[in-house]
């Protein structure tokens, strides 16, 4: 194994990166009523609806607050696309990976995030907002769409709590989706069981949510979502054949569905096995190749081991461009030692150089100024006549 540490080392960044980072669109018609005043001490409660362009609901949608550039996950949408929580409830709020200013969750909490705060620096433990939510608007995260946004400017408890409905416009050319089709066709009762697993998961209950997920799939056993819901958990505790197993039984009942492949891809590179990674991780990113960076960068990885390079150069650039953030600067690292490998020596020091910008406290910044140094001597001899 030659550099695997560069997966293995953001492994569970990676893994927590599921959710998509789709953008926002357009505003929606419909906002929150502005106002002056209310009472703080009251409780601001939330609600709304996520539909597609063709006005059908929109079920098991993530829900994030965005205030001032800082997205928290904070609901799911139910089967028939509400959704509703309190605003401030800590235990409702959950830091997703591709947040601004996240880059992590709780590994604690089957890889779906914790209970965290919400907005800037802790905003939501002085909530510089005063419950007005002042430069903050509701936006929906599906891969494979980009969502309108619900503005939340200046509102009061005393408002009614519906925002209105959030439109998802479908993004071309991207075949995979986020969210299975099977959902669909669930029973009652299981769509029932996995919206439960999902709201004890921002609960940051993961035993009640395995239990949730276990019911669903029992009552509907082609329930993709909840086959990897249940999947992710028993891997973050560490039970890796139960858990490959439904990932598994996701991909089978929904070939198109990102995330068996995604956890699947990662999984196998966490044994080495770059073959099997390189498999899984070039299906979702060819379902997908616009809402996860961290596929690519994952995919690059496994490329690279292979001795694929130039399969590896397209994925690491792919990760680059898709990161505008710099959520994760080990994919200018590794694209730098890529190019490296294919003797581009000014290309290679180019990317470490913008690492050791990007990474100023990176536990490897000696040696990376050590190869950059290497590599800038090598590319002054590529240079001489």
């Amino acid at each position: 194994m030659r550099y695997g540490f560069l997966l293995l080392a953001a492994c569970a960044a990676v893994r927590a990166q599921m959710s998509p980072t789709t953008g926002s669109g357009g505003q929606t018609s419909v906002q929150a009523t502005p106002g002056l005043g209310g009472d703080p001490t009251r409780p601001v409660y939330i609600s709304g609806k996520v539909l597609g362009q063709d006005g059908a609901p929109v079920s098991q949608a993530v829900v994030e607050r965005v205030c001032g550039g800082i997205a928290k996950t904070v609901a799911y949408t139910d089967s028939k696309g509400h959704f509703s929580f309190q605003w401030g409830d800590r235990s409702m709020i959950v830091t997703d990976a591709s947040d601004a200013g996240s880059g992590r969750r709780n590994t604690n909490s089957g890889g779906f995030g914790g209970a965290q705060s919400a907005g800037g620096a802790n905003a939501l433990a002085s909530d510089p907002f005063g419950n007005r939510m002042m430069n903050c608007v509701l936006r929906a995260n599906v891969a494979g769409f980009t969502s309108d946004t619900a503005d939340l400017f200046n509102k009061r408890n005393s408002d009614t709590p519906d925002v209105g409905t959030i439109f998802l416009h479908r993004i071309a050319g991207v075949e995979g989706s986020s969210i299975s089709v099977t959902a669909m066709l669930a029973p009652k009762a299981a769509r029932k069981a996995y919206e439960q697993g999902l709201q004890s998961l921002l609960k940051n209950k993961p035993d009640d949510a395995r239990k949730d997920f276990e019911k669903a799939v029992t009552l509907y056993p082609q329930y993709a979502d909840a086959w990897v819901s249940l999947g992710k958990l028993r891997l973050e505790r560490d039970a890796v054949a139960p858990a490959r197993e439904a990932l598994n039984k996701a991909m089978e009942c929904d070939p198109k569905l990102v995330a068996p492949y995604m956890e699947l891809g990662l999984l196998a590179a966490k044994d080495g096995n770059w073959q099997e990674s390189g498999k899984y991780l070039d299906r979702a990113v060819e379902l997908d190749p616009v809402d996860f960076p961290q596929a690519w960068y994952a995919d690059a990885v496994a490329n690279f081991n292979l001795a694929k390079y130039d399969a590896a150069e397209k994925a690491a650039r792919a990760a680059v461009k898709l990161d505008p953030r710099h959520v994760n600067p080990r994919s200018t690292y590794l694209l730098g030692l890529v190019l490296t490998e294919k003797k581009d020596y000014p290309g290679a020091a180019a990317e470490l150089a913008t690492y050791i910008k990007l990474a100023p406290n990176a536990p490897d910044l000696a040696q990376a100024k050590v190869e950059l140094a290497r590599l800038e001597k090598l590319a002054g001899g590529a240079a001489q006549p």
